[in-house]
């Protein structure tokens, strides 16, 4: 959409949020996919923002047009947040911490092998039963990584090494819980703009503090000085670092001095020859080291400029845009995701070989080129 969006293709944005809208009026959700076996998990929560980019376009009004789907999307989400107890703090995609502060986490309803890579998954079952692991709890992990679109990193890894260790079911996702707290300004703009004035002072706006509070307590971590996820089993963070740490800066939810922690981290650690590499860990699963993409790219390049670090998120930005350019001179393609690090070494890794071409590469690339000027 950014790419549509400076192609001048207010039509096909506008195509593309009323099939998500119809979608959403369907199932209550996006599907994480246009198939009947994707109708039990969702595609991570980025409706509120495809609707701003057009609002930006538009104007405000449009959150008013899309004001009931959000809703619905917002209320797949907290499904059973009513239902929290100390007893009971997990229910379906919401859980709740000490200090009742409530947070989401990505799950699946469906505990058996995804039709899209059952021979894959049966296989890896023979290799963690051993080990202990039972096969339905392993499903339910795996189907909680794709729904948060990062299928398969090491953030979601007991050890951040093994498949086997799986368990994201169990992780409080920094990103998400940052994409759901924009949904909640959204619908507390989208009822100011109805008119709603009682529901968004009333509903939303303790809705957003509380969210903002509970991503500051649950996340940030100031003897790494990065925001890290949160594991429901031990209790604590885990200690994966990647560049899910960046959302908080992407939406302002960070202090000036956590964000310049975040900056010296990023620049220090992440920022690699092609671009901004998604984790520091080689695995050989594709949202690790050595890849980098695109959608990362953009939040990382605006996490860094809402925050003054000017000069690193362009020098990011450049290198990202010059690798693009390196590898479509040499293949007269634009790539799914790429090797940030050797950019001589074609990237892999996951569980399908890289994609020639891909909307997001496409997209981010024209945005990001549309900043340098």
């Amino acid at each position: 959409m950014l790419g549509l969006k400076e192609s001048g293709r207010l039509d096909l944005i506008k195509g593309m949020l009323d099939n998500f809208a119809f979608l959403i009026d369907q199932f209550g959700f996006i599907p994480n996919g246009n198939r009947t076996y994707f109708l039990s998990r969702s595609q991570p929560p980025y409706f509120a923002l495809m609707v701003g980019v057009l609002a930006e376009i538009e104007g405000k009004e449009v959150l008013a047009k899309y004001q009931s789907q959000l809703l619905k999307e917002y209320d797949f989400w907290m499904d059973g947040r009513n239902a929290l107890t100390d007893e009971q703090p997990i229910t379906k995609r919401v859980v709740k911490l000490a200090g009742n502060r409530i947070l989401n986490r990505y799950w699946d309803n469906t505990p058996t092998p995804r039709p899209e890579a059952y021979r894959q998954e049966i296989e890896l079952t023979e290799e963690a039963q051993p080990l202990g692991v039972v096969p339905e709890e392993l499903y339910t992990h795996i189907r909680a990584a794709c729904e948060s679109g990062w299928d398969f990193s090491s953030r979601w890894f007991k050890d951040q090494q093994a498949m086997t260790t799986i368990d994201a079911a169990n992780i409080i996702p920094v990103d998400q819980n940052c994409l759901l707290y924009w949904l909640e300004v959204t619908l507390h703009d989208a009822a100011l703009q109805t008119g709603q004035h009682k529901m968004a002072y009333d509903d939303y706006d303790w809705l957003i503090k509380d969210r903002e509070k509970a991503i500051q307590q649950t996340f940030w971590n100031e003897e790494t000085g990065f925001f890290h996820d949160y594991d429901l089993v031990t209790g604590r963070q885990t200690e994966a670092l990647t560049l899910a740490g960046a959302f908080p800066l992407f939406f302002k939810l960070a202090t000036p001095e956590q964000a310049e922690r975040v900056h010296d981290r990023l620049k220090a650690d992440f920022l690699q020859a092609g671009g901004w590499v998604t984790t520091l860990n080689h695995t050989g699963q594709q949202w690790d080291w050595p890849n980098g993409w695109a959608p990362l790219q953009w939040i990382v390049y605006r996490a860094l400029t809402n925050y003054g670090f000017t000069e690193t998120a362009n020098e990011g930005r450049d290198r990202w845009l010059a690798l693009n350019d390196k590898v479509f001179r040499a293949t007269g393609k634009m790539m799914e995701k790429y090797n940030v690090v050797d950019a001589a070494i074609t990237t892999g890794g996951g569980e399908y070989p890289n994609q020639d071409g891909f909307g997001w590469t496409n997209g981010v690339y024209l945005a990001m080129n549309a900043h340098t000027k």
